[in-house]
């Protein structure tokens, strides 16, 4: 408990810093390819599958990384393993190793697949630190996860579209059913559509599936799977998957329906999205680089939520009507002082088990 005490004091003074450099430059602003003269760079990235500007999860991290060093005068570079979507453990850990290599005093890894590789690196590049997005605690003295509370953005999109109106939502998630971080933001997003619906006495479907979504790919197969949804009925789908995005929000266009966005803002993307469910990678990026280089290291893992102002709805961009920025705040307070408690157990499979839902109907589609 202590040494987790430690790691949050170290890294909570940094993030007033971190969020205030990273307001004063766009990370747009800054070059994703940049030359060192000798070759080396002090931190890098390895990507997560999907493409490196995917305006979600891997930008968002890729985006606190760059502001770190563009804020610090490092030098930086982005590493892609092998075989885009089809990679493997040994070409995620060739990345690492051509980082650590390459002079890398900090690797930061997005998405839980890298674990096998990451604790593999590690333990060949003791001197260098490693950031595990999406991570956990290896037990290694140069490894740091950053876990998130996606349940608790994940009920408050829920909550808000139902409060908004809408009555036949839908989920579509990436990883297969085994990523566990969209495994929190559905079951979250159950949580709250049903905890909202009892407020207004209705009750709501939901159609939640994890079909074509576990290399988190857009594809032909998903956006029809999709399509048939908002035919039948269904009004918003969360679209929770990466560059699975890109289908999602391509059927709700043909269908004149709506689309809740993830892990980043998405709403300059698309018409569609309504509302989105965030996550403040690039801030977790941000504030453990800082840890790296400031002497506040410490091992282990950090799970990060609504009371370090790391989840939640970005209402300024949000195309709710019934829901407000008051309600959303109010709500969010709630959260943060334990008054309103989200369940993290999240549904792996079919998410009635860990009902019984009292307002909503969950059509779990394989």
């Amino acid at each position: 408990m202590k040494k987790f005490l430690a790691l949050f004091l170290a890294l909570m003074l940094c993030l007033s810093a971190a969020c205030a450099l990273a307001e004063a430059v766009n990370p747009d602003d800054i070059e994703d390819n940049m030359t060192s003269a000798d070759g080396k760079y002090d931190v890098a990235f390895v990507t997560d599958v999907g493409d490196l500007k995917d305006r979600s999860f891997n930008e968002g991290t890729w985006n606190g990384v760059k502001l770190f060093a563009h804020d610090n005068n490092m030098s930086y570079k982005y590493y892609k393993p092998a075989n885009g979507n089809a990679a493997t453990d040994d070409d995620r850990y060739d990345a690492m190793k051509a980082a650590a290599e390459a002079g890398a005093k900090a690797i930061v890894a997005a998405g839980f697949m890298q674990g096998a590789a990451l604790e593999r690196a590690a333990k060949e590049f003791p001197d260098v630190k490693f950031i595990f997005i999406d991570g956990w605690d290896m037990g290694l003295d140069n490894v740091l996860g950053v876990a998130y509370k996606e349940e608790q953005c994940g009920y408050l999109a829920g909550y808000a579209v139902v409060i908004d109106g809408f009555e036949k939502l839908g989920f579509s998630g990436g990883g297969g059913g085994n990523n566990p971080a969209c495994m929190r933001y559905g079951y979250g997003f159950i949580q709250g559509a049903n905890d909202a619906a009892a407020k207004l006495g209705k009750t709501v479907e939901i159609k939640f599936s994890w079909a074509y979504g576990a290399a988190f790919s857009a594809s032909p197969d998903l956006q029809t799977l999709i399509s048939g949804w908002y035919e039948t009925g269904t009004e918003i789908v969360f679209a929770c998957g990466g560059p699975m995005f890109e289908s999602i929000t391509a059927a709700a266009s043909a269908n004149d329906a709506f689309v809740i966005g993830v892990d980043d803002d998405q709403s300059f993307l698309s018409e569609t999205v309504v509302i989105s469910a965030l996550k403040g990678v690039k801030e977790g990026a941000y504030l453990t680089l800082a840890s790296v280089f400031d002497g506040t290291w410490k091992p282990g893992v950090i799970t990060l939520g609504a009371a370090e102002n790391a989840v939640g709805l970005p209402m300024e961009t949000s195309r709710l009507e019934s829901f407000t920025a008051e309600d959303y705040e109010a709500m969010l307070a709630d959260i943060v002082s334990g008054a309103l408690v989200i369940d993290d157990q999240a549904a792996q499979y079919d998410p009635n088990a860990k009902g019984p839902w009292t307002n909503v109907v969950v059509d779990y589609i394989q």
